[in-house]
């Protein structure tokens, strides 16, 4: 007796005909297609066993349904993206949301390197420094109205230079006699020392410390023979060509200050007007 071959679901026989076997058993055609092909979403009719299916998160079209929302193109062998539930190409996907690079004026590719600034895009490449026309890439640039610079061309083209070294100054300065220098720049034209945050004074128009202004220019205190230079709240009293300061103008007998009193002087010496009538 001859072993019955028939399908699971008709039970009709499938011998001599083609038929589509499954975990549960052999199915004809027409029953295959009717319980376990799937609905195309484009065209909502069943996707028959000799078509091609494609599939795309959850949703299954038939090869000729897979196509671009705007242009119609096919998507089965092309890039696309899926935009609001809607497949684009790559082309009317670009057309339609990407941006535009504002040097060469084309579409930036999806996915392509790229550079943002200032609400405007470039390609990675297009974004150039305006000086050298180098591509400035990922390193630090500086925006000065419709032009881009990279760091050394800005300094170059457009930073104050030192007065001393005559390189280009771009922070922490200082300023002398309206003119720019680095803080490391600006030192005692006598000792080198730096005067930024200093006192200082100058003499011909160089700066000096106060150490090396008092040694070579201040007037020296007739009794203490110290440079009397005046910073600090200093005070000091002259008489013929002398000075002294003042916590050093005192009477050479008693030591009593002069200052702002009347006094006798004696050769050298200035005495208060008690010590000088026992002369």
């Amino acid at each position: 007796m001859t072993e019955c071959f028939d399908c699971d679901n008709c039970k009709e026989s499938l011998y001599g005909r083609k038929y589509i076997q499954m975990d549960d058993g052999p199915y004809c055609i027409p029953c295959y297609d009717a319980h376990f092909a799937n609905t195309c979403d484009e065209c909502k009719e069943l996707i028959g066993h000799d078509c091609r299916e494609l599939y795309y998160e959850d949703r299954h079209y038939h090869e000729h349904c897979f196509r671009c929302f705007r242009c119609d193109r096919s998507l089965a062998d092309e890039p696309f993206t899926c935009q609001d539930e809607e497949l684009l190409c790559n082309d009317c996907y670009c057309s339609e949301f990407s941006s535009k690079c504002i040097a060469c004026e084309k579409t930036v590719m999806p996915g392509s390197r790229k550079l943002e600034y200032n609400g405007q895009t470039w390609h990675e490449h297009c974004f150039i420094c305006s000086s050298c026309q180098q591509p400035i890439g990922s390193r630090s640039f500086i925006p000065d109205k419709k032009d881009y610079y990279c760091i050394p061309c800005y300094e170059s083209k457009f930073a104050p230079r030192c007065t001393r070294c005559k390189k280009s100054l771009t922070k922490g300065g200082v300023t002398y006699r309206d003119e720019p220098w680095h803080k490391e720049c600006f030192v005692c034209t006598g000792c080198k020392t730096p005067l930024a945050g200093q006192q200082f004074t100058s003499q011909d128009d160089n700066p000096y410390c106060i150490h090396c202004f008092g040694n070579l220019y201040a007037k020296k205190c007739s009794a203490c023979l110290k440079p009397i230079t005046g910073f600090g709240g200093g005070k000091y009293v002259s008489f013929e060509e002398r000075h002294w300061h003042h916590n050093c103008f005192n009477c050479a007998r008693c030591n009593t200050s002069l200052v702002g009193k009347g006094f006798i002087p004696d050769k050298d010496e200035i005495l208060c007007r008690d010590c000088s009538s026992d002369l």
